[in-house]
């Protein structure tokens, strides 16, 4: 069984089991979520939280080995305690099931340093680990720093940084050793520790085969990429309160996740230790080196071709709320602003577009607005606008796309968003498309469910732009359509 199978590792470590032979149980919130993934039809998807225990009795029946990849990085006050206690509860049901191995991914913790001055991040997950341990389930804890792969948030913020940044005034942090690993690695080291003696029951350190300082992980990065030298200047007064809004303010990372990864670089993360490669020996050629994990990461994002993103799993909170279209609406109060054009162009080329809007599309309306409105969002804690997308053309059920969340896909038909900016209420914008004669039918619907007064301000506050924005976006889409319509209809 595979918890966060909605994540970035446990979205792509379920297709490394089922390769190597294995049947695969999902655990999710919402199992929904999961029907895009091109190896649904091949795995079990059941409902359950584990934060809720109750839920977990019945998803552990029959399992074997059961993989906790599921921690609140970046959730805010209290997330120590409801790591705990998901920690514990899982344990729990894992052994009264008669399951037989517990797999969990954690961080890497610094050695030599008292545990009290780990940042939270840290502790908790060594805590998770250690609470798993002594669950009387035999536990694998692998222990890892900075994972490098295309879509994960350790990469992008490398990424991100020495792209757009030539000439750096950085946070001390820079010089700090880390031993970085390839995400294949990360899966390969997974995956067979499903496969581990039944009397190991500890933790490993797992790395690269080389150490870097961050400041040479980015001079790397750009020799790789082919980009111009960086010049990096580290100074000392950038807290990590201080750093972690620097790299808000330049990479797709939020603050609320960028934060805990930079508190984790504070001190030296090196692996202490190599004895699960006595378990699990190193491929033919050894581990992924740094700069090739970088040249396959690149190529993935050349290539279209991210599996899974850091945005993957929603924030929290998020799927517990009604959808617009629940029996519990009556009644309460739902705004709406409709728009309804008619299109020279057929459904299929009008898809294309409304399939492809947000990331480096946009939004085909007031660009200045929505940029406006994402960098409000993130001085507030919020995502931003600038999480993109993971494919450039195609969507599934559970992406992030910018700062809304893909909570309905009907191919060619529908597509819902649900917004996860910082608002004082719930918001959707919906987009549909159907057939009109020789041409289509194009229907844009933004709906918000305010949260007391401050909803209700909010929305007649910006219910002034809404021409400009909606109205905009929905001739501009259909204008697109029509072009893109034409021209496919000229080749």
């Amino acid at each position: 069984m595979v918890t966060g199978a909605t994540g970035y590792i446990g979205g792509r470590l379920v297709p490394e089991l089922l390769a190597a032979g294995h049947s695969v149980r999902c655990l999710a919130r919402d199992p929904g979520r999961l029907r895009d993934h091109p190896w649904r039809a091949r795995v079990e998807a059941v409902a359950g939280d584990v934060t809720r225990p109750e839920s977990l009795a019945d998803a552990f029946a029959g399992v074997e080995v059961a993989y906790y990849l599921v921690h609140s990085l970046g959730t805010g006050p209290g997330f120590e305690a409801t790591d705990r206690d998901a920690a514990r509860a899982f344990g729990q049901a894992a052994a009264r099931a008669g399951v037989r191995r517990i797999v969990y991914l954690g961080g890497l913790v610094p050695a030599g340093v008292d545990p009290d001055r780990l940042s939270p991040h840290l502790r908790s997950r060594a805590e998770v680990g250690r609470m798993l341990r002594e669950s009387g389930v035999p536990t694998a804890e692998l222990r890892a720093a900075v994972i490098i792969g295309s879509g994960s948030a350790s990469f992008e913020m490398l990424r991100h940084l020495t792209e757009r940044l030539p000439v750096m005034v950085t946070p001390s942090w820079v010089d700090t050793r880390i031993q970085p690993i390839a995400v294949r690695d990360v899966l390969r080291l997974l995956t067979g520790s499903a496969t581990l003696p039944p009397e190991v029951n500890r933790a490993f350190d797992i790395g690269g085969p080389e150490v870097l300082t961050y400041r040479r992980m980015m001079e790397r990065y750009a020799a790789v990429a082919g980009l111009p030298r960086r010049l990096i200047v580290a100074v000392p007064v950038l807290t990590p309160r201080l750093s972690s809004h620097w790299v808000g303010l330049v990479t797709p990372v939020p603050n609320r996740i960028a934060r805990p990864l930079v508190e984790s670089l504070r001190y030296e993360v090196v692996c202490a230790e190599h004895d699960l490669v006595r378990y699990l020996p190193d491929p033919p050629g050894g581990a992924t080196g740094f700069d090739e994990a970088v040249r396959l990461a690149l190529r993935r994002i050349q290539d279209a071709e991210v599996v899974t993103r850091w945005s993957s799993a929603s924030l929290p909170g998020a799927p517990s709320d009604p959808l617009p279209t629940d029996p519990d609406w009556a009644g309460g109060s739902l705004y709406e602003d409709v728009r309804e054009l008619r299109v020279d162009a057929g459904p299929a080329a009008l898809w294309r577009v409304v399939e492809g809007i947000g990331g480096e599309n946009g939004w085909y309306s007031f660009p200045l607005g929505w940029a406006l409105r994402g960098w409000l969002d993130r001085l507030v804690g919020g995502v931003g606008l600038r999480r993109g997308r993971r494919d450039p053309y195609r969507l599934r059920v559970g992406d992030s796309l910018d700062f809304w969340r893909v909570e309905e896909l009907v191919p060619g038909r529908l597509l819902r968003l649900r917004a996860e900016m910082r608002l004082p209420g719930l918001a959707w914008l919906e987009l549909s498309v159907g057939p009109d004669g020789d041409g289509s039918h194009y229907r844009q619907r933004a709906l918000f469910h305010p949260h007391g007064l401050a909803g209700h301000a909010y929305w007649w506050s910006v219910a002034p732009f809404h021409a400009v924005v909606f109205g905009g976006m929905a001739r501009r889409i259909t204008e697109r359509a029509q072009l893109e319509g034409t021209q496919g209809h000229g080749g």
